[in-house]
């Protein structure tokens, strides 16, 4: 090369060095994570409910990618919420129950082990990540994940507004809610409106910089409350022969979808929807198997069961990942996803490539979002050596390859199925398919030991007439109360 070619492509050189050195960096995306209470799979318009109305959460799932088969790590909400933080199963975590999670049932077959009752400060949470790498962070709605000392301002997050040890509000409606959650707003305010106004507040004020907003609404758990401006609608279009047809569910759900409109608003207003991801997810099952001052809630037909179940109907959630410019829009994914994806997931997008907290059992679902790639894993699992409040049994369950197997606590039992076929959980094929139930078994019990789980014990008070009654007892008390007893082992 002559000199003056060589000095001149040197020169052209640093001119391009200096332009790109000059060119602003990729910006950070934001984050809004819709973390909502014991909405089921089929309570959202995307998964096919024609009661509940849901128009603003479909347009947000219909612009970018929805997932028929996404689970939560558990069929109760603290544990599941410990996964969301820390990219780690409830099992591997000792959280294994909602908080405190009291035995309801004294006579039962089997004692569940203790369980942590907090989510541990030594856990790196995906909060402390995102701020660790300059994001401002903030949790606002419900938290359940232990007392003051644990509480979100102790786990990275710069703002906790509603955020305690309560899971559940005690009333939807101020000031009866006064205290539980500790907000203060305005006479008659509706709680998922005044979280709403919170939301808005802080993406406002941090519209400039990347955030992260963890949105965990108290709704749609109980006590069922609604707007009344919303239950007339329902009531007038409530059909008896739908398994959903309860109009003050539905309206609680209306206020939620309401939310999630205002919010995405907001960031389109702000101009900052092509850098912001969002997330909705829920954390349970719908609450289906059990009833509230004599109504049940919701229905997730076809699936079975709800809310505190290892069936369908307690651990298949909904869920859809926005990422604008990158997932596409209308996009569908089938295979299945778990909790515990979403740290190693937003850590990547968020360009983190060495992880704190090294979550141990999460995978990243960019590779999904960007060209479908399924996430690289044999299995998915679940431990719950627990009685549920809504009369779930302790047990253990594994996903893999379309077939799924339950194994229960109280008879060493197990239940085979087959969910490409038989999403309902119909036919126990455990009989039929031996070979099949031996090697998920065989997966299933290496995992358990790979967690280190504690165990049920056999409860030495085991009495069936009384646990049968005590049983109907507490049915009896939740009928009329709305809340059921807690008062035995665990």
């Amino acid at each position: 090369m002559r000199r003056r070619e060589f000095l001149g492509s040197t020169a052209a050189g640093l001119v391009a060095a200096r332009v790109l050195a000059a060119a602003d960096p990729p910006k950070l995306p934001n984050f809004v994570f819709f973390l909502i209470d014991d909405m089921g799979w089929k309570d959202v318009g995307f998964n096919g409910s024609s009661f509940f109305e849901t128009p603003e959460i479909d347009k947000l799932a219909a612009s970018g990618m929805r997932f028929t088969n996404a689970y939560a790590a558990c069929p109760v909400c603290s544990p599941t919420r410990a996964s969301i933080m820390t990219g780690k199963y409830p099992a591997r975590l000792g959280i294994t129950n909602f908080l405190p999670g009291k035995h309801t049932l004294p006579f039962s077959r089997t004692i569940a082990p203790a369980f942590k009752q907090f989510l541990p400060l030594e856990e790196t949470t995906i909060a402390e990540e995102l701020k660790a790498a300059g994001y401002a962070t903030a949790a606002i709605g419900k938290w359940h994940l232990g007392g003051p000392q644990y509480y979100p301002e102790k786990q990275g997050f710069d703002i906790n507004i509603g955020g305690t040890d309560s899971g559940s509000p005690k009333s939807h409606f101020f000031p009866q809610w006064t205290g539980n959650p500790p907000i203060e707003s305005t006479q008659g305010a509706y709680l998922a409106d005044a979280l709403t106004d919170a939301a808005d507040d802080f993406i406002q004020k941090h519209a400039q910089n990347p955030f992260f907003l963890y949105f965990a609404h108290y709704g749609v758990h109980i006590p069922l409350e609604a707007r009344k401006d919303y239950v007339p609608h329902f009531e007038g279009i409530a059909d008896p022969k739908n398994p959903q047809h309860n109009p003050t569910y539905a309206a609680m759900v209306k206020s939620i979808d309401d939310s999630v409109g205002r919010v995405v608003k907001r960031v389109t207003d702000l101009g900052i929807t092509q850098n912001t991801v969002f997330i909705f997810m829920s954390d349970n099952g719908g609450l289906a198997s059990a009833e509230y001052k004599g109504q049940t809630p919701t229905s997730n037909t076809p699936l079975r069961a709800g809310k505190g179940y290892l069936y369908e109907g307690g651990i298949r959630e909904p869920l859809c990942i926005v990422w604008p410019g990158v997932a596409k829009v209308g996009s569908v994914c089938n295979e299945p996803v778990i909790s515990t994806d979403f740290y190693p997931t937003i850590a990547e997008m968020a360009g983190i490539r060495k992880m704190v907290g090294n979550p141990r059992d999460g995978a990243s679902l960019v590779p999904t979002l960007r060209n479908g790639t399924p996430p690289k894993r044999e299995a998915l699992y679940w431990h719950y050596p627990h009685y549920s409040n809504q009369g779930g049994r302790p047990g253990a369950a594994i996903l893999s390859g379309g077939w799924k197997l339950i194994r229960w606590y109280e008879n060493d039992a197990v239940e085979l199925y087959n969910l490409a076929g038989d999403p309902g959980e119909t036919t126990n094929l455990a009989h039929r398919q031996p070979a099949k139930a031996a090697e998920l078994r065989t997966k299933l019990d290496g995992w358990l030991r790979s967690m280190r789980v504690d165990m049920p014990k056999n409860n030495p008070e085991y009495d069936e007439e009384k646990e049968t009654q005590g049983l109907a007892a507490a049915i009896r008390e939740q009928l009329r109360t709305g809340e059921l007893p807690t008062p035995g082992r665990n």
